[in-house]
């Protein structure tokens, strides 16, 4: 569906195609961007479940992880500075 050099064979130059016009080139990215989506799969509602749990969970632990650094480094900018 893509037209690009990569079939050609040996490094030998592709084929000439014509040379799209602006309403062509915009018509071919759409047939592309239609194709990828028809092989786009749905997940089935217990994967759906499984992905939503495992996203949170790791959300959850990037905030404490975050929190955690956010106060070693406060208090040692306390120790270092002192308190104003």
């Amino acid at each position: 569906m893509t037209d690009t050099a990569a079939s050609s064979s040996k490094g030998s130059p592709a084929e000439k195609t014509p040379k799209r016009g602006f309403f062509g080139r915009i018509m071919l990215f759409i047939r592309q961007v239609l194709a990828e989506l028809g092989k786009v799969v749905t997940p089935t509602r217990r994967e759906l479940v499984r992905f939503t749990i495992t996203v949170l969970i790791f959300v959850i632990i990037m905030m404490l992880l975050v929190t955690a650094l956010d106060l070693v480094f406060g208090r040692s900018a306390v120790w270092v500075f002192g308190d104003s």
